[in-house]
């Protein structure tokens, strides 16, 4: 009898004696199958083993586009007990620099576009993506326990954190993942987000290998490519994070868009009317859920729950206080708006323990802030309505004061958001002259739709659920907002630029006006005398 495999590398291994010539990976017009999937990760640990430094951690950067060669790294590190760190392929210099020694890599692996961003960095070796291959490895393979990947948190607020992952997890969540969308053997997924992000590993990879389905790699995420490919490979399973739902969506549509082949999208971050559209259009069922990265808590939204929620969390996640306590629920006036958000909005909580979260590597101070008093705290926001369903509000360092009144981002962008010309809105807190804060939209408009800034104000004034406290001062109107590699919006360069931003044209209002007009250069001189005056000019370069 076959034993249970505990551990990525028995998932290769076992993979490749059932089904040897059954395609596992398909990349382009190349396929790769199980068993020489099995055979090249073999000469990839080889390889490892032969480079890795005695008694140091056996950590190997890898810091390549997606290829059939990272999956191989990936799988050489499983069987050779190894861990994979995936470099954000986005960052530069010191910040590539400031992660790989973060982490303690032995050496960095990099193919021939990324190889340059290594130079004169102070960093270890570097191993071209045409060495990766040595003599077959077959000695002894890791516990389930043991380490496997450090994958660094998307980092949209602060420095990346690295998340440790060990067999376990991965195994874990892959399961989970596997049982959650229904996967079957002769399932396709499409994979096209970078393999050093935690959903194409976790969502794409490890359930193919637990399913012994096929995965179909992209180079890269592509509106323009996505529907060709789908139906090319026979893709019939879509993991994806962030925007990838929304951005698809601005491609023109076509009446044959539901003629393809997929069954079922699953990821995270997808807001419910772009979920709605996304079904309608293509023809697949689109599973959200919320949980973060660290696996601390994670739950599926269902197609029933109410308009705008996560979906209703098991009992054990808790909406708390900054003293622990758990959060009155939200109420609502007539027109929806919240009345109570300073009492009501609090962080979400695990207050059973930490889930499958196995710490940070490197870095106490952020673990301990995650984990305190036996629970985990995500730094999200969040509110539940009467019946038990979870609202996401923002992060807890996105907090907004106006006028002594707290209150979260969230509500406002999805307010922002109904306007039909706009693609995407993030909302965030930007100092006043003389005390508190001043509310700031970044607002993308939809690909080839324009937005008049009077209207826009109209369009605000009219919603009934909108509380005047949250009413912008200042709007900036741009083609592309500020993103990371899943397409979050990095909230922090919005936030550092203020209403100084070049990414397109300011507006603003000043207390009391019905409109927006144009945040001019004078507007500029005679703002920053006023922060001058009132001593708060520092406030201007945070």
């Amino acid at each position: 009898m076959t034993a249970e495999p505990k551990t990525v590398a028995d998932l290769i291994t076992s993979r490749a004696r059932e089904h040897p010539d059954k395609p596992f990976l398909l990349f382009g017009s190349g396929r790769v199958t199980y068993g020489e999937y099995l055979e090249r990760c073999a000469r990839v640990a080889g390889m490892m083993r032969a480079r890795l430094p005695e008694g140091k951690p056996p950590h190997v950067g890898v810091l390549m586009g997606n290829s059939p060669e990272f999956l191989y790294l990936i799988g050489g590190a499983a069987l050779a007990g190894a861990v994979i760190v995936g470099v954000n392929a986005t960052r530069r210099g010191a910040e590539i620099e400031r992660d790989v020694n973060h982490t303690d890599c032995a050496f960095v692996v990099a193919d021939g576009l990324y190889r340059q961003f290594l130079t004169d960095l102070d960093v270890p070796p570097m191993v071209g993506s045409e060495q990766i291959y040595g003599e077959p490895y077959e000695g002894p393979g890791p516990v389930a326990e043991d380490l496997f990947l450090l994958i660094f948190t998307s980092g949209t607020s602060g420095a990346p954190k690295a998340v440790r992952c060990s067999h376990k997890r991965m195994l874990g969540t892959g399961t989970m993942i596997a049982e959650t969308v229904g996967l079957l053997e002769d399932d396709v997924a499409y994979v096209s987000l970078p393999l050093f992000h935690s959903n194409p590993l976790m969502c794409g990879y490890v359930p193919t290998l637990i399913r012994g389905s096929t995965m179909a790699l992209a180079s890269r995420f592509s509106v323009r490519r996505f529907l060709p490919d789908v139906r090319m490979y026979g893709a019939t399973y879509f993991p994806y994070s962030g925007k990838p739902l929304s951005h698809l969506l601005t491609a023109p549509e076509k009446p044959n868009d539901a003629d393809n082949p997929l069954r079922v999208a699953y990821g995270n971050e997808g807001s419910w009317r772009t979920i709605e559209r996304f079904e309608r259009r293509f023809g697949c069922r689109v599973i959200d859920g919320f949980g973060p990265s660290e696996g601390a808590m994670g739950f599926p939204r269902a197609p029933s729950d109410p308009p705008g929620s996560v979906g209703r969390p098991p009992a054990h996640i808790k909406v708390l206080d900054e003293n622990g306590r758990e959060c009155p629920v939200a109420k609502f006036d007539q027109d929806g708006r919240i009345l109570n958000a300073d009492e009501c909005v609090g962080e979400i909580a695990n207050v059973d323990g930490v889930g499958r979260f196995e710490g940070y590597y490197n870095n106490p101070e952020a673990e301990a802030r995650r984990v305190r008093d036996g629970m985990y705290w995500s730094g999200d926001l969040g509110y539940m309505d009467e019946r038990g369903f979870l609202y996401f509000a923002g992060r807890t360092q996105d907090w907004i004061r106006v006028d002594g009144e707290n209150f979260p981002p969230h509500p406002i962008e999805d307010l922002v958001e109904r306007h039909p010309a706009v693609f995407a809105c993030a909302a965030y807190a930007v100092p006043d002259e003389s005390a508190s804060d001043r509310v700031m939209i970044a607002v993308q408009t939809q690909p080839g739709r324009s937005i008049d800034p009077g209207d826009l104000f109209t369009f605000l004034s009219s919603q009934p659920d909108l509380s005047p406290k949250w009413l912008p001062t200042y709007v900036v109107i741009t083609s592309e907002l500020p993103r990371g590699v899943t397409g979050k919006v990095l909230v922090r360069e919005l936030r550092r630029e203020k209403f100084f931003t070049q990414r397109g044209e300011v507006y603003w209002r000043e207390r009391g006006e019905s409109g927006f007009k144009p945040f001019t250069p004078g507007d500029e001189k005679r703002l920053r005398a006023a922060f001058e005056a009132a001593g708060r000019a520092h406030l201007l370069d945070l």
